[in-house]
């Protein structure tokens, strides 16, 4: 298994612990794929998705309906997807996706982060060059459903990487094959959990445990700020995580 699974089992127990941010975070995603796309999941493909990772979330029913009827009516903000990308401590690079309706807001308080840890915030695309940007699919596996035989389905679309994850089958292709993986998915009876995406540092980078703990420090600074939706860095992780 290649760097995206290592990617995952570093990270996926780490992210978006705290529900309540959950939700207001996945209720962003859903009022911008609404306003993409309209209010109706079977007529939206994104918001699909993005139902289907709310729900994987435990998001109640009622919260995702009222986030898709606040989209729909004129009060609700309008949110744009802005992505930061800077420094933290010892050379460990950072990039942080945001969904708001206040840049000049977002960006002072992604700036603050920064500068406090002893980092700094740098230019839209400086920092692109050490990540690579995924499509990440998560769906049921089917009784009787072969791995290997999805992945050789799946090398059309440019998939490199298909992994049996406990009950769930996680699919790792280009970003720019999204929509069609998901149709492929679909089409073929596969039930999607969920459907994002993801930014895999293409080289990590060796820190002592105390540098760590600052760098980890400065990581939930930002995943506790509302505005934040993924934060991504090149730290690599400790052996045996």
């Amino acid at each position: 298994m290649g760097r995206a699974f290592e990617y995952r089992k570093a990270t996926k127990l780490k992210r978006w612990s705290n529900m309540a941010r959950t939700f207001t975070k996945l209720g962003k995603q859903i009022s911008m794929a609404v306003k993409a796309g309209g209010p109706e999941p079977e007529n939206n493909p994104h918001l699909r998705t993005i139902i289907a990772t709310a729900k994987a979330a435990n998001m109640p029913k009622d919260n995702i309906e009222r986030a898709i009827k606040r989209a729909v009516s004129k009060d609700d903000a309008d949110y744009k997807e802005i992505v930061y990308e800077g420094y933290g401590p010892h050379g460990i690079a950072i990039v942080v996706e945001a969904a708001t309706d206040n840049n000049t807001r977002t960006v002072a308080n992604v700036r603050s982060y920064f500068n406090k840890a002893g980092g700094s915030l740098g230019t839209t695309g400086s920092l692109s060059f050490l990540f690579e940007r995924k499509s990440v699919f998560k769906v049921k596996q089917k009784e009787g459903g072969d791995i290997e035989e999805l992945e050789l389905e799946l090398i059309d679309f440019g998939v490199d990487e298909v992994f049996a994850d406990e009950d769930e089958i996680v699919i790792y292709g280009p970003f720019d094959s999204y929509g069609r993986i998901q149709k492929y998915l679909e089409d073929n009876g596969y039930e999607i959990v969920s459907g994002e995406f993801e930014r895999i540092p293409l080289d990590t980078k060796e820190v002592t445990e105390e540098q760590r703990a600052g760098i980890e420090k400065l990581i939930e600074k930002f995943e506790e700020d509302d505005d934040v939706t993924n934060v991504f860095h090149n730290m690599k992780e400790p052996d045996g995580e």
